[in-house]
């Protein structure tokens, strides 16, 4: 039987454009591994969340932590940042979710999917609806940029940052919008 390591869980926070940016972590397997990354959302504390939610958290850090949080908060700021899951806790994602989280972190910068053609991908063709429910409940936004994935008729769907954060990042990243606020694209991505 695999021993499970209890260590205090630890919260560390980041200042972005957006508002600051939670990164929940612990102990696990021998180093530190992200456990959830919390956006800031109109008219929620991001401090607030983390502490009604997880309230047992401490504020704390380590170099491999703050490495990864200082590669979002960069990224939030317009950087090019192309983050691994080496440090990310998929193992508490069901089997489904991993498939979509890793389809997901797939998609390359400037560049968006539907939840639809993410389903595909995976092998679940009428599963766009699940895809999107995954996303919507993605633990490490940023890290896994569940903001480029959009409706098919090119809605932007949803944003745990909300929609004016999903299309800042989109934006940011050179997508285009069309005067329905739709994304403009010369193919979806998968």
């Amino acid at each position: 039987m695999k021993k499970t390591e209890i260590v205090q869980p630890c919260f560390c926070l980041r200042k972005t454009p957006f508002g600051p940016v939670a990164v929940l972590w612990s102990v696990y397997g021998g180093g530190p591994k992200i456990q959830r990354v919390v956006l800031p959302e109109t008219g929620f504390s991001v401090q607030k969340i983390t502490k009604t939610v997880f309230p047992d958290l401490v504020s704390a850090s380590c170099t491999e932590v703050d490495a990864v949080a200082d590669q979002i908060a960069a990224f939030l700021n317009g950087d090019d940042i192309c983050f691994t899951l080496d440090m990310v806790r998929l193992d508490l994602c069901t089997k489904f979710q991993q498939k979509v989280l890793r389809a997901e972190h797939g998609i390359p910068r400037g560049r968006v999917s539907t939840y639809q053609r993410i389903a595909r991908h995976i092998g679940n063709a009428k599963g766009a609806r699940a895809v999107g429910t995954a996303l919507a409940k993605n633990p490490f936004p940023i890290i896994i940029p569940c903001h480029r994935a959009v409706r098919s008729d090119g809605a932007l769907g949803g944003y745990q940052g909300g929609l004016e954060m999903k299309r800042a990042l989109l934006k940011m990243e050179g997508v285009y919008f069309d005067s329905f606020d739709r994304v403009i694209t010369k193919g979806f991505f998968y």
